[in-house]
């Protein structure tokens, strides 16, 4: 039997969030929710925003898109810097639009921190200091650690400890307030969203990893090698897109394909994993079990996502 995903009661323009783990199926159940119901697509993924990094992002395909209007999707080049700040400004601009043609909002995508700014605002967190920036920049990982251990004893606790560029964000932030990053975020941190409503994608782990190996070897069946190569200019968020370094070894002659297959299905897999910590720490969404389920047109939704009912 088919999973059923009960009756969201909710006035007919709020936007409606829809996130989870990359490789879960976010892409195509939008598609069959805005479909069914109305809705226009935002894109809510760091990567996807860049143009010739389709086939890398994992973008909506030409059908998919032709299906239901797309926005945020594909429109920067790749030297360009975005960030949550910009992202949370252009789809506030863009639900104004959605919603103005009588079309329900449906923001998807898997970039935990660019949502929460769009649900919350953002932090208030000091800005980056380029001196202080480009100190902590030349250290190693260690170093960094070291020092962080001794401005933050507890931040071991909560931050990936092995994520240079969060490691010294944390630390900077440490240097520039007297004050631990938890602490700060955590004046942050509130799992209501008003104004919105969302649905937290979910899969059995074992399902979630096998997709996540069958997306990364279609990727290569799909030309991702050459789209890379064909890349002129990167830009600092660009490049930290998952799977690109690798890629770029690999056409170094560093890597074998198999070795650079395994290395980005790797990568990501343990992207799922901190993906859906977030979203489960972030925000009290409704979580819908895809496990089972191949293909989101099998999907049985209630027949409305209309009527009062509380945001």
């Amino acid at each position: 039997m088919s999973p059923l995903l009960s009756t969201i009661n909710l006035p007919s323009s709020t936007p409606l969030i829809i996130c989870g783990p990359t490789g879960v199926g976010k892409t195509s159940f939008a598609v069959e929710l805005a479909s069914r119901f109305g809705g226009e697509i935002l894109g809510a993924d760091a990567f996807q925003v860049y143009s010739g990094l389709e086939i890398l992002a994992a973008q909506p395909d030409a059908e998919l898109r032709a299906r239901v209007p797309h926005h945020l999707i594909g429109f920067l080049p790749p030297s360009e810097s975005f960030d949550a700040a910009r992202f949370a400004n252009l789809a506030r601009e863009k639900i104004a639009e959605v919603s103005a043609r009588g079309h329900r909002p449906i923001i998807s995508g898997g970039s935990g921190l660019y949502l929460k700014a769009l649900t919350h605002g953002l932090a208030d967190l000091p800005p980056a200091d380029p001196a202080l920036r480009a100190e902590l920049g030349a250290l190693p990982l260690e170093e960094l650690q070291r020092r962080l251990d001794q401005a933050d004893p507890g931040a071991r606790e909560h931050l990936d400890f092995q994520n240079p560029r969060r490691v010294l964000r944390a630390l900077e932030i440490c240097l520039l307030t007297g004050r631990s990053s938890l602490a700060l975020r955590e004046e942050w941190k509130s799992k209501s969203t008003p104004g919105f409503h969302g649905l937290l994608l979910t899969r059995d782990r074992a399902e979630l990893d096998a997709r996540i190996g069958e997306n990364v070897k279609a990727m290569f069946r799909d030309g991702v090698v050459g789209e890379v190569r064909d890349l002129t200019k990167v830009g600092p968020t660009a490049a930290r897109a998952i799977g690109l370094r690798e890629i770029q070894a690999l056409l170094r002659g560093e890597l074998t394909e198999p070795q650079c297959i395994d290395a980005i299905t790797l990568a990501t897999r343990r992207y799922a994993k901190r993906q859906l910590t977030w979203f489960r720490n972030q925000f009290h969404f409704q979580v819908i079990d895809l496990t089972g389920l191949q293909n989101t047109s099998e999907f049985v939704f209630e027949p409305a996502l209309s009527g009062p009912g509380p945001a």
